[in-house]
């Protein structure tokens, strides 16, 4: 009885010690990397959600070999990862890269995306009223 009472102490320690990093990425591998990264972006400030995801995918760009991408991130907060972003910007805008020169600064490329990122929710939420929808409609009057 005892070594069963010992054995599931551990074992709950053992999984209590595996959620204990919930605000970092888990870089294992690309599966558990992206879903890490799209928890952690719905737990972020709304402001800060575009551009942590701006940083992460500027980081994967940055580096296309897999298994380095995965080492960079593993382990990192969305803090780190937005100041690795705005580092791999300046030294793109530098170094002339044509995707960064249309924008001024960090700020202005996250302003622009945030605008291009809520034109595109209005426009899903502007859906045309199908008049389909309408007939089949049931409004009961009581």
């Amino acid at each position: 009885m005892k070594k069963i009472v010992t054995c599931l102490l551990i074992l709950s320690c053992a999984l209590l010690m595996a959620c204990g990093k919930g605000d970092k990425i888990n870089g294992h591998n690309t599966k558990t990397a992206y879903r890490s990264v799209r928890a952690l972006k719905n737990r972020l400030p709304t402001n800060n959600r575009i551009e942590f995801e701006v940083s992460f995918w500027t980081i994967r760009d940055a580096n296309k070999d897999e298994a380095k991408f995965l080492d960079i991130v593993d382990g990192k907060t969305p803090e780190e990862i937005i100041a690795m972003g705005k580092e791999i910007y300046q030294e793109r805008k530098n170094a002339g890269f044509a995707n960064y020169t249309q924008y001024s600064s960090w700020e202005d490329m996250i302003a622009k995306f945030g605008a291009e990122r809520d034109d595109q929710d209005s426009r899903k939420s502007k859906k045309k009223e199908d008049s389909r929808d309408r007939a089949n409609d049931v409004l009961y009057k009581l």
